[in-house]
């Protein structure tokens, strides 16, 4: 972003966006079909916030959420993560910042089912090279602010639904990332266990001032967000704080 962008993104917001989506458009080519499922979005996130992204199915939610994150690439446009572009990234470092700075939660929870709560939420941090001491308390933490400390050994067939999914939530903030990004984080909970999960999320949100980027199809998880964000046929249609929840 050069520095009359900044300002100017500054005097609107208060402060530079954390996640800025330019002009991104996404089209896939199936080779005998293209479908264009985002047409030049504009976007973007400050610090701290929680966005819902909501829309009828097929409308681009999950393709953005993937573009934003790098998980996708992009047909054109730029998304810049703190003022820099992903695609100025090589493979390993987009790989590296999405392992240090960006958690996932999901709506299946991709537990393994051989191991226990904590070493599911530990994992991550192994596999990036953190000493198994070091893993094993930063886990257990993480399963404390999810309130499932006393759980840290049981399988997740043990766990409801609710409990296997802040096991995920925990794991994906182990690492205490800036941004987290949710696919669905509540579709496979019932409405008690969608508002204890929401609830859980806006806490976290607040207490660690992580930025929270979710798509939903719920809209009583979407007014609990700071803004939602209205997607149809590839494109923003409305962008607005909800009422008071």
């Amino acid at each position: 972003m050069d520095e009359p962008e900044q300002k100017a993104e500054e005097e609107k917001g208060g402060e530079t966006p954390i996640v800025v989506a330019k002009k991104v458009t996404k089209t896939y080519d199936t080779g005998r079909v293209k479908v264009e499922a985002l047409k030049g979005i504009d976007f973007s996130v400050k610090e701290g916030e929680m966005v819902a992204v909501m829309g009828p199915s097929g409308c681009g939610k999950t393709t953005l959420l993937n573009c934003l994150s790098g998980l996708d690439d992009l047909t054109d446009g730029q998304v810049l993560i703190r003022g820099r572009l992903l695609t100025d990234m090589t493979d390993r470092e987009r790989t590296r910042y999405r392992a240090d700075k960006i958690g996932f939660i999901f709506q299946a929870y991709n537990l393994l089912p051989v191991l226990t709560a904590v070493e599911n939420v530990e994992l991550p941090l192994l596999l990036s090279g953190t000493p198994p001491k070091e893993a094993r308390e930063k886990a257990i933490d993480s399963l404390r602010a999810v309130a499932l400390e006393d759980w840290q050994d049981h399988k997740p067939s043990e766990l409801s639904g609710g409990q296997q999914q802040r096991v995920t939530i925990a794991r994906s903030l182990v690492n205490r990332p800036e941004i987290v990004f949710g696919d669905e984080p509540t579709g496979n909970l019932d409405s008690e266990y969608s508002k204890e999960i929401m609830d859980l999320l806006k806490k976290l949100n607040k207490e660690n001032r992580q930025t929270f980027i979710i798509v939903t199809h719920d809209f009583n998880v979407g007014r609990m967000a700071d803004r939602i964000v209205m997607m149809k046929d590839g494109v923003i249609e409305k962008d607005f704080v909800p009422a008071p929840y």
